[in-house]
C-alpha cells in the first residue's frame, strides 16, 4: 500500500529533479518551482489526510476492543488504556510502542510481541513498552515469559498496580497460590487503581476457590462484586462457590441475579447454564 502511494510521488519529484537540472531561462525554473510548490501541496495534503485516516483507524480499534470485551468470557483482565503516545525523540521505538498497542488490542499477541521486542531494542528499559510486552504474551499464554516482563516493570515501578495483578494473575495461572494471594493483597492495599483493585479481589476469590476455602472465596467475590456490579464473572463464580460448600438455594439465587444483571454477557449466560445443570442436579463446569 505504500508502495502504491509513494512510488507515483516519488515519479513527479524525479521528474521535476531533471527539469531542474535542465533549466537555464527564467521561464524554465519559474515553471518548475511552481511544480515543485504543487507536489509539495500535494503530498502535506496526503499526510493530512493520512494521519486524519489514522484517527479513524484509531476508533475502530476502540469499538472493536469494546466488542471483543462485550463477547469474551474469560478471567484475565481486559486490556484497556490511552493510546501511547509518540515522542520525537524516540521517534522508532514510540512507533513500535504505540503498533503494538493497537496490535494487542486487536488481538494480534504474536504479532505485537514482535514489535515490542523490536520497541526494547531501541529503548532498553522503556516500562511502557515492557508493560505492553507482558499483557501481549499474558494474553498469549506466554506465562513465563509475561512473569519476566512485568517483573521488570516492578522492579521500576514497584506501585504499579496494573502489573501487579497481572503477576498474581499469572501465579494463579501456575497454581502459585502463595506468590499470587501476596502480589493481590499488595494491590489492594496500595488501592491506587480502581480497576487493579477490583480484579485483585476477583483473582483472590478465585485463589481461595481453588485452595478449596470456599467462605475465603465467598469473601472476595461479594466485595468484587460491590466494587464491580458488572464483573459478572464474580456472580458465576460466587454461585460455585456456594453450590461446593452446599448452599445450593444461594447459589441459585447468585446465577440468577448474575444473569439478569446481565443477560448478555458472556458469563451471564454461564449463570443462566448453571441454573439449568442445578435443576437437573448437576454441578456447574469450573471455567
Amino acid at each position: 500500500m505504500t508502495d502504491s502511494i509513494v512510488t507515483p510521488l516519488r515519479a513527479r519529484y524525479t521528474a521535476i529533479a531533471n527539469r531542474l537540472d535542465e533549466a537555464r531561462a527564467t521561464e524554465q525554473r519559474e515553471a518548475v518551482k511552481r511544480e515543485i510548490i504543487a507536489l509539495f501541496k500535494t503530498v502535506e495534503q496526503g499526510i493530512a489526510d493520512l494521519s486524519a485516516l489514522k484517527e479513524d483507524i484509531r476508533e475502530l480499534v476502540d469499538r472493536y476492543k469494546h466488542l471483543q470485551q462485550s463477547q469474551s468470557g474469560d478471567r484475565a483482565p481486559q486490556f484497556t488504556g490511552q493510546a501511547p503516545a509518540v515522542h520525537t525523540s524516540h521517534i522508532d521505538a514510540s512507533t513500535l510502542i504505540e503498533k503494538g498497542w493497537h496490535l494487542i488490542s486487536l488481538g494480534d499477541y504474536e504479532t505485537a510481541i514482535q514489535a515490542l521486542h523490536k520497541a526494547l531494542e531501541y529503548s532498553p528499559g522503556d516500562s511502557q513498552a515492557e508493560s505492553l510486552l507482558g499483557w501481549a504474551q499474558m494474553r498469549n499464554e506466554e506465562y513465563d515469559e509475561a512473569l519476566q516482563s512485568f517483573q521488570r516493570v516492578l522492579m521500576k515501578e514497584p506501585a504499579n498496580s496494573l502489573a501487579r495483578i497481572n503477576v498474581g494473575y499469572i501465579c494463579l495461572k501456575k497454581r502459585i497460590f502463595g506468590e499470587a494471594i501476596e502480589h493481590l493483597s499488595k494491590a489492594i492495599r496500595l488501592d491506587n487503581d480502581k480497576k487493579a483493585t477490583l480484579y485483585a479481589h476477583y483473582y483472590l476469590g478465585l485463589v481461595y476457590l481453588e485452595r478449596e476455602m470456599y467462605e475465603d472465596a465467598q469473601t472476595f467475590f461479594r466485595k468484587t462484586l460491590t466494587l464491580g456490579p458488572n464483573l459478572i464473572e464474580a456472580y458465576y463464580e460466587l454461585g460455585r462457590s456456594q453450590w461446593l460448600v452446599g448452599d445450593a438455594e444461594g447459589a441459585k439465587q447468585t446465577w440468577d441475579e448474575g444473569h439478569r444483571a446481565n443477560r448478555f454477557n458472556p458469563w451471564g449466560k454461564r449463570c443462566q447454564e448453571a441454573l439449568e445443570l442445578a435443576a437437573q442436579g448437576q454441578d456447574p463446569p469450573p471455567i
